[in-house]
């Protein structure tokens, strides 16, 4: 974590300070290494009532900030008769935590695309007349790639345009295969 852990404790007594500092610490590691761009964790562990008659109910509340997002998960109902053990209310806090952050890491690896991962470049050379040209890719390799291989037309294609393709071993060397044009080609001026 980026910032260190932070427990609070509300209406307890220092009895259950000590004996709870050690699991909350334990369950904060696990965590982590679970889903490990954890910004901060903020635990608050208290009774909402003091109730004699009734017992202790208690409350766990986990607050995770992670890239663009933050999370809470709760163990809060005070009807709960799971929360008379002040344990199983932090364990099924971080429980619930752990479930919705791999929900969230779930999301995040829908959104890396394939098509984001395949190469990029420059069209540095085309032969119009032979239907065949050469991507400069952006690790600085020159790629050959043939005018079928150009999904949006080669007739629209021009030196400069940014690319992405998927590269493929050709008689020859590395060959480009489904070239999609990015980016129009643009002018680039010096200023003096």
């Amino acid at each position: 974590m980026q910032v260190p852990l932070k427990v609070t404790y509300k209406n307890l007594q220092p009895q259950y300070k000590e004996s709870i500092e050690g699991e909350v610490n334990t369950l904060a590691e696990k965590i982590e290494k679970f889903f490990p761009a954890i910004v901060s964790c903020r635990v608050v562990v208290g009774m909402p009532h003091k109730r004699h008659q009734d017992g202790n109910l208690f409350r766990a509340t986990i607050t995770l900030n992670v890239p663009r997002k933050q999370i809470v998960a709760s163990r809060e109902n005070p009807f709960h008769q799971v929360n008379e053990n002040i344990y199983v209310a932090v364990r099924h806090a971080f429980d619930d935590a752990a479930r919705q952050l791999e929900e969230y890491s779930l999301k995040l690896a829908r959104e890396v695309k394939a098509h984001d991962l395949l190469p990029h470049g420059v069209v540095t050379k085309i032969f119009r007349s032979e239907g065949y040209g050469f991507i400069e890719s952006f690790g600085g390799r020159e790629i050959y790639f043939h005018q079928n291989s150009v999904l949006d037309g080669f007739g629209k294609l021009k030196k400069g345009n940014e690319v992405r393709f998927e590269e493929e071993e050709g008689e020859k060397g590395p060959q480009a295969s489904s070239v999609k044009i990015l980016r129009k080609a643009r002018a680039y001026h010096r200023r003096r």
